[in-house]
């Protein structure tokens, strides 16, 4: 099993609740942190000592106070982490269940896990942490929590998702939109699949028009 983990979470209840899931593993050497920076710093600090981590355990979002960070989130943690240490175990433990989110983490940041916050996580993060040790990658729990494989799923982000964002940002007409799409030989790019596609976004962002859209989707960082 894992000898040396990091938890980074700034909830008390939280961090105590991982440290005896690790317990019960027989995981005896934790630390754990509340900013980023400090994890970062931490990090380091064990590479130079030559007893790096094995296993870093990540929140995605963290609440501000006074305290001024350079890195403001998990996923900024996790980019810097895997500069100076890419083969560290990863798990991110987080509330956030849109999919696509979740998939832009195991494909540009290389985690090994995902673990959904709620009802029955802990048992989830205590499998998720047995399968990692046992070179299993891309475990995400609990499947069915994903918002966009459930009931109300409507869509699945894609990359014509993006491109169409960003153009709508960038104040282009569906019309100019179109034309951009006919140029670069992008399908679907008539008037009125653009159209549709955009009240799509705005219902499953729950957005009350495009300015609202344009700005929860660069918010969440995909724009």
């Amino acid at each position: 099993m894992f000898k040396k983990v990091l938890i980074v979470e700034d909830l008390d209840s939280i961090i105590e609740t991982i440290k005896q899931t690790l317990e019960k593993l027989s995981i005896t050497n934790i630390h754990c942190v509340k900013y980023c920076d400090d994890a970062l710093l931490k990090i380091k600090k064990a590479q130079l000592e030559k007893e790096p981590f094995e296993l870093l355990i990540s929140d995605l979002s963290f609440k501000e106070d006074h305290r001024e960070n350079k890195l403001k989130n998990g996923e900024d943690l996790i980019k810097a982490v895997k500069k100076i240490q890419p083969k560290i175990k990863t798990i991110v433990f987080s509330i956030e269940d849109k999919s696509f989110k979740i998939n832009s983490l195991f494909d540009n940041l290389e985690i090994n896990a995902y673990v959904i916050k709620g009802r029955n996580s802990i048992q989830e993060l205590k499998n998720a942490i047995q399968e990692i040790y046992n070179n299993k990658t891309r475990i995400l729990l609990p499947q069915t929590a994903i918002s966009t494989t459930g009931k109300n799923a409507i869509i699945e982000i894609e990359s014509y998702d993006i491109e169409l964002l960003k153009l709508l940002s960038n104040g282009f007409m569906i019309n100019e939109i179109a034309d951009q799409f006919k140029n670069s030989e992008i399908q679907p790019n008539s008037n009125s699949s653009i159209e549709k596609r955009i009240n799509k976004l705005k219902i499953y962002f729950k957005a009350n028009n495009n300015v609202h859209l344009i700005a929860i989707t660069k918010d969440l960082g995909l724009i």
